[in-house]
Formats: structure tokens, C-alpha cells, sequence
């Protein structure tokens, strides 16, 4: 199977920003897709081109997957990293069979940037442009593990949750206060609430349970 191509899709800058900063002569930036969106076949490349919440999930993880092969440490080692993205991009194009594609393609873009995240210290680097932070820990009182969280700040934003042997993938819904994310598994439905070092999170079957995060590594 061949490596993405890394064509490219281009974004304007607003026209405000051009005349505030006087860079309307500077080029705008190229931002890239890690596939042609001309030349889309599979139907989850399409979907991918034409929903802006997908297309920013694909221009970060490009840029994380790009970073972890630069990283002679990452877990893991490079090699290993190119050989999972390739059969991570069949799992995705997987999606366009399940009953919610795109709901199956968040999920899949959420927790592939969680494992280059979690695998690679020059993934987790400070950049001005990522869309990404994490992996977080929370420990929450009625859960014997910590919770790993991967925060994806697209719009709407995007939190995947990994604790014991259990993941859920939840979206960014509106708050007055915090930042609050819900979905749902064949369980019933999730629910976490974040503001600063403080987050509440409920699963099926039990009550609000109080999460603090703590210092990784």
C-alpha cells in the first residue's frame, strides 16, 4: 500500500486578519490533508473533505504521525509506527460500513492521536498550530485506575477517555461553565466535565464521580 501523498488543501485567512497585520501580500498557509481530496475515492476520504471537523481531525494527525517518525525513541520505534498508520487508514476506511460513519471516524482519528501522542515525546511538543493535548491523567474517586485523556480542540471538540480495559470516544457539547463533553456505547451514556485540574465524570451505571488530573511521567 502506498505512504499518503501529503497533497494539499488550502485555507484562507480572513480578510480582517490580512488588514490588521499587513500581510496581505504574504501567501496564505498551505494546509495539508494526508490524501488528494481532488482525487478521494474511498467514502470516508470523501466524507473527510466535505465536513471541516473531519478535515482539521486528518491535518493534525498528519502532523502527529509526521512528528513520531522524527522520534528514534517513540513507542512504538518508527518503522513500527509507518507499518500501524497503514493499517490504522484501512480500520478508518472501515467507517463508510458502520451505521454512523462519521461517528465511527472520530473514534478512530481520536484514539490514533492518542497513541502517537502517548508513544512520542516530539508528538507531545508544545506547537503553536496543534490541535491536541494529552495524554492527561485524571484519577476519579470510584475508579481503582487512572484516566488517560486525549483532547482533540476542533469544533466542536473531541475528548477520547482510556481507562482499565475500556475507551470511549465523546464530543464537545455547550456549557455554562467547564468544558463538558457526552456520548454513548452500547452501555448507555457518558458524561465528562472539565475546568482547570478539576473534571467530574459519569458513566452507565454509576453516579458523578469527582476526578482530579495528576502529573504524567
Amino acid at each position: 500500500m502506498n505512504q499518503p501523498n501529503m497533497k494539499t488543501v488550502t485555507r484562507l485567512l480572513a480578510a480582517s486578519v490580512c488588514a490588521a497585520t499587513s500581510t496581505c501580500a504574504t501567501a496564505a498557509p498551505i494546509i495539508q490533508t494526508s490524501f488528494d481530496c481532488a482525487t478521494a475515492r474511498a467514502s470516508v476520504e470523501k466524507l473527510i473533505c466535505r465536513d471541516p471537523q473531519l478535515t482539521q481531525m486528518d491535518i493534525e494527525l498528519t502532523r502527529l504521525y509526521r512528528l513520531a517518525l522524527t522520534d528514534d525513541h517513540s513507542v512504538p520505534r518508527p518503522d513500527k509506527v509507518m507499518i500501524d498508520q497503514q493499517f490504522w487508514i484501512d480500520a478508518r476506511n472501515q467507517c463508510a460500513s458502520e451505521p454512523a460513519p462519521k461517528t465511527c471516524t472520530i473514534r478512530s482519528y481520536a484514539e490514533r492521536a492518542h497513541q502517537l501522542r502517548q508513544g512520542s515525546v516530539i508528538a507531545r511538543t508544545k506547537d503553536p498550530d496543534r490541535l491536541t493535548e494529552g495524554p492527561l491523567a485524571f484519577r476519579c474517586t470510584g475508579l481503582n485506575t487512572l484516566i488517560a485523556a486525549t483532547f482533540f480542540n476542533t469544533q466542536p471538540g473531541v475528548v477520547y477517555l482510556k481507562w482499565a480495559n475500556a475507551s470511549i470516544t465523546l464530543n464537545q457539547v455547550q456549557s455554562d461553565s467547564g468544558t463538558q463533553y457526552t456520548g454513548k456505547d452500547y452501555q448507555g451514556n457518558y458524561r465528562f466535565w472539565q475546568d482547570g485540574n478539576a473534571a467530574l465524570f459519569q458513566k452507565p451505571g454509576s453516579g458523578e464521580m469527582s476526578c482530579t488530573a495528576e502529573p504524567i511521567g
